[in-house]
């Protein structure tokens, strides 16, 4: 049975565990002959970040191991600490290292240290003066910079699965003294909605628990789902407006939509705009990938977008959310067709690399005397006095720059019409030695 608790201090806080057996979840990296665990057993620790959502279990990973090692364990949060409290922190473990001793030195919310800060511990990390472990909720890739990042191995923890969380509620109220006081009893199926509602967050689960406990603490019975109704009626989903979350659920959006499954499609837009995601943003991305994944195979799909953007202005949410979704179906099911995107990324290497090249004198303007003197717009050939439109042969690139396809239509939707016009116009342009 756990010690008895601190007055005040919360059941997550208590159910914080004390060993690696103790530990719940994260069965990729904590395990039977896992690389993490056969360094916290053998107390041959390496510097880490633990990078994961909230309430996934990083500090008490973090605790459990320092609950397993012999090195001295200092805490960090880069919410309230400054340089002064990373340079008090180092002078207390460069101590200990003359005397022989190891320290490890947790970094909650690593992330929020800005570049200087984290600077501060690059050469202690180096000299092995401290085991360096960090926790973030936000992707190190972006967040850490690379000379501190280089120096860590990160470690992806996971939202908990059920059974994760099952047995973690389960424990708490077989070992925890206050829950057991209070004989709190869960029927299977109220675990189950329990389970569901916490979303994967450990301590949302231990927080509701308790609420549950200070709520029925009188009631010596086995409660059912409708007894946690009104504690468990929170919108709990998890979305973030900033985080990875959010730039998941956006790239999932816009993969399925390229993917043409209208179905989840509507999943992730629907998960966003429950979520509370500004309209005008999923606006906004769909709108790019009428473009970007559609383009002119078929180029209702750029009008559509753009007055479903115009029509959400207009209404808002929740009526505006019937326009996202009808354009996001029209675009899922539209035919597919990068080819423009291409275009464009081709057509800017190459300015990048040909740099500032003149535009020839048969293309430019001539509106004065002068222009007209130095021969702008000589040799021009009007395209509309020719036959059909078309004046084939002349070059309407830089002299320096033969004639580049930047622009290979698909043979899908719209596009394999304009395909076949252009391989036509470009093969009366070699009948006529088109550069």
């Amino acid at each position: 049975m756990a010690a008895k608790p601190a007055p005040g201090q919360p059941l997550a806080a208590r159910m914080r565990p004390a060993s690696l057996e103790a530990y719940v979840g994260q069965d990729h990296i904590i395990g039977p002959g896992k690389p993490l665990t056969l360094a916290i057993k053998s107390d041959t620790l390496h510097s880490m970040v633990l990078w994961g959502p909230p309430g996934t279990g990083k500090t008490s990973l973090a605790w459990t191991i320092a609950q397993s090692t012999n090195a001295a364990f200092e805490t960090l949060s880069a919410v309230t600490s400054g340089v002064k409290d990373i340079r008090a922190v180092m002078e207390r473990a460069l101590k200990r290292r003359e005397a022989g001793d190891r320290t490890v030195l947790f970094v909650d919310e690593v992330h929020r240290f800005n570049k200087s800060q984290q600077d501060a511990f690059l050469p202690y990390i180096e000299d092995g003066t401290i085991v360096f472990i960090g926790a973030t909720t936000e992707n190190p890739a972006f967040e850490l910079n690379r000379a501190l990042l280089s120096r860590l191995r990160v470690y992806v923890i996971k939202p908990l699965d059920h059974a994760a969380l099952r047995t973690l509620l389960q424990k708490a109220m077989d070992q925890d003294p206050i829950l057991l006081d209070r004989g709190l009893q869960l029927s299977d199926e109220a675990m189950d909605l329990l389970v569901k509602v916490a979303d994967g967050d450990a301590r949302r689960a231990l927080n509701l628990l308790e609420m549950i406990a200070d709520l029925f603490s009188d009631e010596h019975r086995e409660l059912q789902p409708d007894d946690l109704g009104s504690i468990l009626n929170l919108d709990v989903r998890a979305f973030d407006r900033q985080g990875d979350v959010f730039y998941d659920q956006i790239s999932a959006l816009h993969k399925s939509v390229r993917g043409s499954d209208p179905d989840a499609a509507m999943y992730w837009l629907t998960r966003m705009l429950d979520g509370g995601c500004d309209g005008n943003y999923l606006a906004r991305r769909i709108l790019r990938m009428a473009s970007e994944d559609i383009g002119n195979a078929d180029p209702r799909a750029l009008t559509i977008a753009l007055d479903a953007w115009q029509g959400y202005e207009r209404l808002g949410s929740p009526e505006g959310d019937l326009l996202l979704a009808q354009a996001v179906l029209y675009l899922a099911v539209a035919p597919k067709s990068n080819a423009v995107y291409l275009a464009l990324k081709k057509a800017g290497k190459t300015v990048q690399q040909s740099g500032s090249l003149p535009v020839p004198a048969h293309l430019r303007n001539a509106p004065t005397r002068l222009a007209k003197e130095l021969g702008h717009g000589d040799a021009y050939r009007y395209p509309h006095d020719e036959p059909g439109a078309f004046a084939p042969g002349v070059h309407y690139f830089p002299d320096e720059l033969p004639a580049i396809r930047f622009y290979e239509p698909s043979d899908r939707g719209l596009e394999g019409k304009i395909r076949d016009k252009l391989n036509r116009l470009r093969a009366l342009n070699e009948e006529h030695k088109c550069p």
